[in-house]
């Protein structure tokens, strides 16, 4: 197996797919395109280590297709090829661009992840973005993380005790602040009285609390202007 790339004229990009008919297509794909390297296209991992004297590689494209990078096979195979071909960047086109996957395989060490749903000429960049050090993920995937930012930012503005407290607890909490009664809280809350009292003795340890009116003081002192939102009165 030839790793490193001699020149940009004198090297490859290897193609790794068990589908036969897909990676002669996309082979053939990328020949046209003009990519800039050689395509050799194998089946396997093993097909390629048998070819003695095949270019050096410039990166390694796996098509994975509609498997997913968290089955444990998957996840196994794209771990050994990167340690085995290491420093060749290892590049995973894939059926999803579900975030989880994605950065499944950027932990595991891919260098880019393509999606098949974005458009060739794009795959084609992201691939010789790739082979020059970069990092490649589609669009989509950044903004999916920046909601999913945003959606916990926000989650955490609007329950300021959400570091001490479970969702919950600051319910009891919220109550308790008001001076209602374990059967009143338990009534609003859909709860069990024994529940409330739970969820209180729990409260109260956190705080280091001897009783309630000392949980207040804490929370007071903890949270000033801290009224999260509750259930009416």
């Amino acid at each position: 197996m030839h790793l490193h790339a001699r020149g940009a004229d004198e090297s490859s990009l290897v193609l790794l797919d068990e589908r036969v008919l897909d990676r002669q297509c996309l082979a053939q794909c990328l020949t046209t395109f003009r990519m800039g390297k050689t395509i050799l296209s194998f089946g396997s991992i093993e097909e390629w280590r048998q070819q003695e004297h095949a270019l050096p590689a410039a990166a390694i494209l796996l098509n994975i297709g509609s498997r997913k990078v968290a089955d444990a096979k998957t996840g196994n195979l794209i771990a050994d090829l990167v340690r085995e071909t290491h420093p060749i960047p290892v590049v995973i086109l894939a059926d999803t661009d579900e975030l989880d996957q994605i950065l499944r395989a950027l932990n595991l060490g891919a260098k880019a992840y393509i999606p098949s749903s974005i458009g060739f000429e794009i795959c084609v960049e992201a691939i010789k973005f790739a082979v020059a050090g970069g990092t490649f993920v589609p669009a989509s995937t950044l903004l999916a993380l920046n909601n999913s930012i945003e959606k916990a930012t926000a989650a955490d503005t609007d329950r300021p005790m959400a570091s001490v407290f479970t969702e919950r607890q600051e319910e009891v909490v919220q109550a308790l602040k008001r001076g209602k009664a374990n059967k009143i809280i338990a009534h609003e809350l859909n709860l069990r009285e024994s529940t409330v009292k739970v969820h209180i003795r729990n409260i109260m340890k956190k705080l280091k609390a001897t009783n309630r009116t000392e949980v207040v003081y804490k929370l007071n002192e903890m949270f000033p202007g801290a009224n999260g939102a509750s259930r009416p009165s």
